[in-house]
């Protein structure tokens, strides 16, 4: 293998290691969150036209899933390698800025598309789902995991210890993706709510993605596209810029 493929196979190895931590205890967090607000809301809760509000739920729990752990993947995976002082064995190598781009990202793209596969393995036969356009749920789902992939990166880098990777999680992603439609739709708040709403490029990753699977969304799919495209641009840019300059990881 040449040196990126060693280093995407390494940090592939290290999360399946752990799977029960990394896969099988989100996948389980999904489920909960299915069984309590779909058995709570189900009757209470009108969102689009002939769809059941636990088939509105399903996408974006799976979304959820695939955004959290490609974040928590790359992100952690750095955290611990400074902390533990075995960063210094990457930087020894000859390795380029872009080979640990390919390496992080790629391997939380792995993570967060498996997750959100076990989401839809253990809870899709709860309830009646379709899947109106395929290219659309992969293409939301890839980008969106990359784009978050690749922000772990940043928040990695920046952090040096775990109280700080946990107060970036708990106090900008967390929010963001709870706040970005969810459990909702966005028609369903007050017009102050909505526009903020439209601010969140969470919020189009997880519309996106659920337009590929009924056929219906808050906003054209192609204005999420559009966003979603623009936002993993810049990051991916960033993140490549940090890694070539070496921030907080070389004297």
């Amino acid at each position: 293998m040449t040196g990126w493929q060693t280093l995407l196979y390494k940090e592939v190895l290290r999360f399946w290691k752990v799977a029960f931590q990394t896969v099988a205890a989100p996948v389980l967090t999904s489920v909960l969150y299915m069984l309590i607000f779909g058995h709570v809301l189900e009757d209470h809760v009108k969102v689009y036209d002939q769809v059941p509000y636990t088939s509105f739920l399903l996408p974006g729990l799976i979304m959820m899933g695939v955004l959290q752990n490609a974040f928590a993947n790359s992100s952690s995976s750095l955290v611990q390698s400074k902390i533990m002082g075995s960063l210094v064995f990457l930087l020894l190598t000859p390795l380029s800025h872009r080979s640990w781009f390919v390496a992080y990202v790629g391997s939380s793209i792995v993570r967060g598309l498996a997750v959100g596969l076990g989401v839809f393995v253990i809870t899709g036969w709860m309830v009646n789902i379709s899947f109106v356009y395929p290219l659309w749920i992969l293409a939301f789902a890839f980008m969106g995991a990359a784009m978050m992939g690749a922000l772990g990166v940043i928040a990695g880098l920046w952090a040096e210890k775990f109280d700080q990777m946990a107060a970036f999680q708990n106090f900008i992603i967390m929010p963001m993706t709870f706040l970005s439609g969810v459990f909702y739709s966005i028609h369903s708040l007050p017009p102050f709510w909505q526009k903020l709403s439209h601010l969140n490029p969470f919020f189009y990753m997880i519309d996106g993605f659920r337009y590929g699977f009924f056929g219906q969304s808050d906003v054209s799919p192609w204005i999420s596209l559009a966003v979603v495209g623009a936002a993993l641009a810049l990051i991916s840019s960033l993140t490549l810029s940090l890694l070539r300059t070496g921030y907080k990881i070389r004297s």
